[in-house]
This record gives C-alpha cells, sequence and structure tokens, in this order.
C-alpha cells in the first residue's frame, strides 16, 4: 500500500477534487497535471507553480516514473531498446519502433510475469509485482522526451500480462487517451493478452475501442497445454467464446498473434485447423517468426513454410499478416534484456 498518493495515476478530475479539498484552485490543478503529462521527474520541475505548493505536493504525492538504467540501438533498424528501472529498483523493458505511419512503443505491464510460457523470455522470470498506471505512462514520456518525438501507437506487449494487471492496465487506458493529459487515441492502442477469459469479458463490458490481441500461438488445447499453462485454466474454446462476446459488445475486430515454431505448429495441418477455428469470426492474424530464447528449444519456422500457412488463411478469407522482425541485433524480445541483467547481478 502507497504511503503517498500517486498523483499520476490520477485522472484530470481526480486530482481536480483531491486538491480542492486542500483549498487549491482548479487552474492550479490543471497545471500541475499538464506538467505531470510531460513526464516530469521531480516536481521542483514545475516552474509555474509557487514554491509552497510545490512543497505541498511533494508531502502529499508520490510521483513515480522511469528511470533508463540501459539503451541499445539497433544498427539494422534504428529500433530502440530500453532497460527502465523503478523506484524499488525493478527493472522492465520497453521498445521504440519507426514505422511510416509514425512511431510505435511497447511497453510492459509488470515486473516479470505469472503465465510462464515456454517460448517467452519474461515467462522464465519470476514475477515481483504489476506496474501502476503512472510507471506504464511513464516509459512512453520518458521514450518520448528522450528522443525528441510524439509516440502515435501504443502496444501493450512488454514484460507481463496486462489482463493479470486489470484494474491498473485500465486506468492507464483512460489516463493515456485522456483529451487533458497525452491525448492518444484508443484505437491507436493494442492489449495483448495470453487469453485470461474472465477479463476479456470484463474488458467487453468496458467498451474501449482498443485493439485486443490474443496470443493464440495454436489451435490445439494439447500444443497449448505444452507451450502455455494458462491453457489448462482456460481452454481454446472458453477463449473463442470470449473473443465472440467482446467482438459483440465493442464491433472491434480481433488480432491473434501465433508464433511461427518450427515443426511445432507451422504445418498445412496446423493452418487448416486455424482456418476452422476462426471460420466467421472478425479478426486478423499476425504470424509471428519467433526470437531464439535461451533454455528454450524452439526455432523460427523457415520461410517458405510460413508462405504457405500465409496463403492457406488468407485463400479461406482470413486476413493474415507477417510481423516484421524489428531490433535482433538488440534483443528486442521483450524479457531476454531483463533477464541477463538481472543474471549479472547474482554473479
Amino acid at each position: 500500500m502507497l504511503a503517498l498518493k500517486d498523483i499520476k495515476s490520477m485522472m484530470l478530475c481526480e486530482l481536480k477534487e483531491d486538491l480542492a479539498a486542500d483549498g487549491t484552485e482548479e487552474y492550479r490543478a490543471r497545471q500541475v497535471y499538464e506538467w505531470l503529462s510531460k513526464g516530469i521527474s521531480s516536481f521542483q520541475e514545475m516552474t509555474n507553480i509557487s514554491l509552497k505548493m510545490r512543497q505541498a505536493l511533494q508531502k502529499k504525492y508520490c510521483l513515480y516514473g522511469v528511470r533508463i538504467k540501459k539503451k541499445f540501438i539497433s544498427q539494422k533498424d534504428g529500433t530502440i531498446k530500453y532497460l527502465f528501472s523503478l523506484h524499488d529498483g525493478g527493472l522492465i523493458e520497453s521498445v521504440l519502433m519507426k514505422y511510416e505511419h509514425g512511431y510505435s512503443v511497447c511497453i510492459s505491464t509488470q515486473v516479470g510475469c505469472r503465465m510462464g510460457c515456454s517460448f517467452c523470455a519474461t515467462g522464465k522470470d519470476k514475477f515481483l509485482r504489476s506496474l501502476y498506471p503512472s510507471e506504464m505512462l511513464s516509459q512512453i514520456q520518458e521514450i518520448q522526451n528522450d528522443n525528441g518525438i510524439n509516440i502515435s501507437n501504443v502496444v501493450l506487449m512488454g514484460m507481463g500480462e496486462p489482463l493479470d494487471n486489470y484494474d491498473n492496465t485500465v486506468k492507464f487506458l483512460k489516463l493515456i487517451s485522456s483529451k487533458d493529459g497525452m491525448n492518444i487515441g484508443m484505437r491507436h492502442i493494442s492489449v495483448s493478452t495470453c487469453g485470461l477469459a474472465d477479463k476479456i469479458y470484463k474488458l467487453a463490458e468496458e467498451k474501449l475501442p482498443i485493439t485486443l490481441s490474443i496470443s493464440l500461438h495454436t489451435p490445439s488445447d494439447n500444443f497449448r497445454d505444452e507451450i502455455m499453462p494458462i491453457n489448462k485454466v482456460w481452454k481454446i474454446n472458453d477463449i473463442m467464446a470470449a473473443c465472440k462476446y467482446y467482438i459483440k459488445m465493442t464491433g472491434r475486430r480481433i488480432s491473434f498473434e501465433y508464433a511461427m515454431i518450427k515443426d511445432f505448429n507451422d504445418g498445412k495441418k496446423d493452418a487448416q485447423n486455424l482456418v476452422n477455428l476462426l471460420k466467421g469470426i472478425l479478426c486478423h492474424v499476425n504470424l509471428i517468426p519467433i526470437n531464439s530464447v535461451s533454455e528454450s528449444n524452439f526455432k523460427r519456422s523457415e520461410s517458405c513454410k510460413i508462405k504457405k500457412f500465409v496463403n492457406i488463411l488468407t485463400q479461406k478469407g482470413i486476413n493474415t499478416t507477417v510481423r516484421r522482425t524489428l531490433g535482433p541485433d538488440i534483443e528486442a524480445s521483450c524479457g531476454q534484456l531483463r533477464q541477463r541483467e538481472e543474471s549479472h547481478k547474482e554473479e
């Protein structure tokens, strides 16, 4: 439990109400909120706020953010990988990617992850805690400030399971899309989940115009049980039922993420089973040539098999793309950098 209030995790209306209780004028609350949206790291940076008020803010609120611990720039495509440190020493990762349409950032929602997916580097690290909305916002703000850019798209697909940190994730979505704050539209935000069906139903009720991405990776329960422990709780049929409800409630197309693993889920039969599973569902399939992860025997599918897989899906009318591999020379797959840093601590 926080001893001080987490000011950057507050909506403007909440901040106004909280400061009004101390006799602070409404316009002052808006000034403070504007500074918070810029990603300041200290109340002393609020130069148009009186010293007395800055001192009062410091006594009442904490200002949680992230600090750059390490930064790696890909020599191949300019992708930037960040290792951030938190106020309690925790380490998380974020990735900045440049596309024709602008800048996208992939952020973390937890320190570590409980899900334990066998092909994921983060899943091999112990879970420490979930991030606050302020710490999610700060990843984006720090990257913007470090590069002098504006982020146009946000992906919650870094370390952690966003729906395992449900309340903080939803609060973050409302904060970042607020016109009073960073004002990044929800249609430019993607939230990934490995398939917490109960939380998908809950998210559907929020009716947020985000893109929901499901980390599916195989149409077979037997195979999914093998690589994703969550499937022992929520089977594929459970997830698909939740997805259909989500589409019904939001009218939004769902993206299904599918890691292409050599000789595991990349055969003709796998593609046909995936077609049968997704038949009639408003969706898009994003095939991901898997990154190599230490302590895993999984290898990336061959290019020719990926092309055949795409052809089978598209011929059946399923919109399919292959994700472009970014930052291969800087371990851009989330979790790899933190894993290496933590192992060095133990040496």
